[in-house]
């Protein structure tokens, strides 16, 4: 077994800035926001893996789903010397890939990404003890500005599956799209999973699932506040709201004050009013349409190689090409 690596671009006290930054900026504005990278604490990501087990919550199954029937024609396609995975998580979707490219023979290395070391450690070992021979070189940063901490050393495919680029705005969506180009190569290449639009009748309840497990995650932002900035949110005291935005095409996850009250965030020196019935974003989840997407991805200069989508039309895998 190769012995992983680990680069270390994001330290436990750059994450404790960034939620100080993000909690002080979000709990100000108006309407107030909070970044949904704030679930994930170890509950968070607890609840998060029983959601994906959840009967309403498609996303997950169906992109393994269709991945597991289209990874051999990525793979033949793109001949990968380099897979690099944001937000790897656990690898559990990657093994897929992995086991395709080493079947081509040309996978060399793999680089997971993540912003918990912890995680990635983890999941770097497993995945070096399981593929004996292939070089594990994890990075531990934040995607969405360390792009350019990615290694290279050969033709690399970045994979960014999940659906993830949903919950970015378009202008961010923008920049990070432009951010993967400019790391890459020409003829290298970015896996891009994304949901589609489909009819909310199906789309809402895999947000606000009938067992209340997608409640207690979106809550878990105020746990995460609590515990971390010693703030006294009372999370019972907030309602889970999921709705779908028909204009901008995407779910909102919000949480509602259910009573007036005053929160103190002694960390940020900071009180927060919530009257109430005011909410708080906590996430969006953008759903996609394969022409618009394609448009971001050559805007940001790629060639759009190949597109997969599920029986259902209900997410879809993109190939693209950097020029």
């Amino acid at each position: 077994m190769t012995t992983p690596t680990l680069d270390i671009h994001l330290t436990d006290h750059d994450l404790a800035a960034a939620l100080r930054a993000d909690a002080l900026r979000g709990l100000t504005a108006s309407p107030k926001t909070m970044p949904p990278k704030w679930f994930y604490d170890a509950r968070g990501s607890e609840l998060f893996e029983a959601i994906t087990e959840l009967p309403e919550y498609y996303p997950t199954r169906t992109e393994r789903a269709l991945l597991e029937r289209v990874v051999g024609e990525i793979a033949r396609t793109a001949r990968a010397e380099v897979l690099v995975e944001l937000g790897a998580g656990s690898a559990a979707k990657t093994r897929l890939l992995l086991s395709a490219l080493g079947a081509e023979g040309s996978l060399k290395t793999y680089v997971p990404q993540d912003v918990s070391e912890s995680a990635l450690r983890g999941a770097a070992e497993l995945i070096a003890g399981e593929y004996p021979g292939l070089a594990v070189h994890g990075v531990v940063s934040d995607f969405t500005d360390t792009l350019h901490n990615l290694p290279g050393g050969g033709r690399r495919m970045i994979a960014f599956l999940g659906g993830t680029i949903g919950n970015l705005v378009p202008a961010e969506r923008a920049e990070f799209l432009s951010g993967v180009a400019d790391v890459l190569e020409p003829g290298e290449q970015l896996l891009l999973g994304a949901g589609l639009v489909i009819d909310p009748a199906v789309l809402v309840p895999a947000y606000d699932d009938a067992a209340g497990v997608t409640a207690e995650f979106n809550r878990n932002v105020l746990y995460v506040l609590n515990s971390r900035l010693h703030a006294d949110f009372d999370p019972a005291s907030f309602a889970h709201v999921a709705l779908w935005d028909a204009q901008q095409e995407w779910i909102e996850m919000r949480l509602e004050a259910t009573r007036d009250m005053t929160v103190t965030v002694p960390d940020l020196d900071l009180q927060v009013r919530f009257a109430r019935g005011e909410q708080m974003r906590t996430e969006i989840s953008a759903k996609f349409r394969v022409d618009g997407l394609t448009t971001e991805l050559e805007t940001a200069q790629f060639r759009t190689e190949n597109v997969w989508t599920d029986p259902q039309d209900r997410f879809a895998l993109i190939l693209a090409e950097r020029r």
